[in-house]
């Protein structure tokens, strides 16, 4: 039933994509596509405006137009379709600290955390490859550090000489389900305009299968673009740079 009622409309040149609104649509309403925030559908916004205070660029207004009717009974099946294992609408953690978020690497020295050690240069959260939506606004048009986990521990310049500047996504080829990452890095390639990707793995056999399933996303993604392979050896320095042509 069509009525005039209060809607969510999002300003598309304010929305920066962050995703807190995402988190604060208790009917989960709001999705990010193309790195901006959009109404799924207008039968799932209440109109309350829960989400609003959440937006940082002041993104999103109440107003009342002729739409359709807020439908609880959609809103449930729809939140039951969110919740199921199969579902590609959500992150796969429906915890806070999967909500996507992207900062100014000289934040924690303007919240008062320690940086004793030196500036980080992590711009977002979350990392890991699993939770890290495609379409997360950090890493289109990015030139990206896809890392295998120990190599942050193993090689001490990481944030210096690897990170700075670039987004990141780190997981373990070993422990983790790789044909889900062949998946992820497909559907990102497809759709997140990538313009370089540098893989640091360790030297050690597990890790080789990391820049492997990156070149398999990039053939099912049927796109080719520069790709460099950095190892880290056990006494935490690099061995060796690969980069191959685009």
């Amino acid at each position: 039933m069509k009525l005039k009622r209060n809607i969510i409309e999002i300003d598309e040149n304010l929305c920066d994509g962050c995703g807190r609104c995402v988190d604060a649509c208790a009917e989960g309403a709001i999705t990010i596509e193309d790195g901006k925030a959009r109404v799924i559908s207008d039968s799932f916004c209440d109109g309350l405006g829960a989400c609003i205070g959440e937006c940082p660029q002041g993104a999103l207004t109440i107003v009342q137009r002729v739409t359709d009717d807020f439908d609880e009974n959609a809103v449930a099946e729809h939140l039951k379709q969110q919740r199921s294992p199969d579902s590609k609408d959500m992150l796969p953690c429906g915890c806070p600290s999967s909500h996507v978020q992207s900062f100014s690497p000289s934040a924690a020295a303007a919240d008062g955390g320690d940086t004793s050690s030196g500036p980080t240069a992590l711009s977002h959260w979350p990392v890991q490859i699993n939770l890290v939506p495609p379409h997360a606004p950090f890493i289109r048009n990015a030139d990206v550090v896809v890392a295998a986990d120990c190599t942050a521990y193993a090689y001490p310049d990481f944030h210096r000489k690897l990170l700075k500047g670039r987004p990141l996504l780190i997981g373990c080829p070993k422990f983790d389900n790789t044909d889900a990452y062949i998946e992820k890095f497909t559907e990102i390639l497809s759709t997140s305009a990538i313009t370089s990707i540098t893989v640091v793995v360790m030297e050690v056999p597990c890790c080789s299968a990391l820049p492997n399933l990156i070149k398999e996303a990039m053939r099912r993604a049927d796109t080719t673009i520069p790709l460099e392979t950095v190892v880290i050896g056990m006494k935490g320095t690099i061995v060796k740079r690969l980069r191959e042509a685009a």
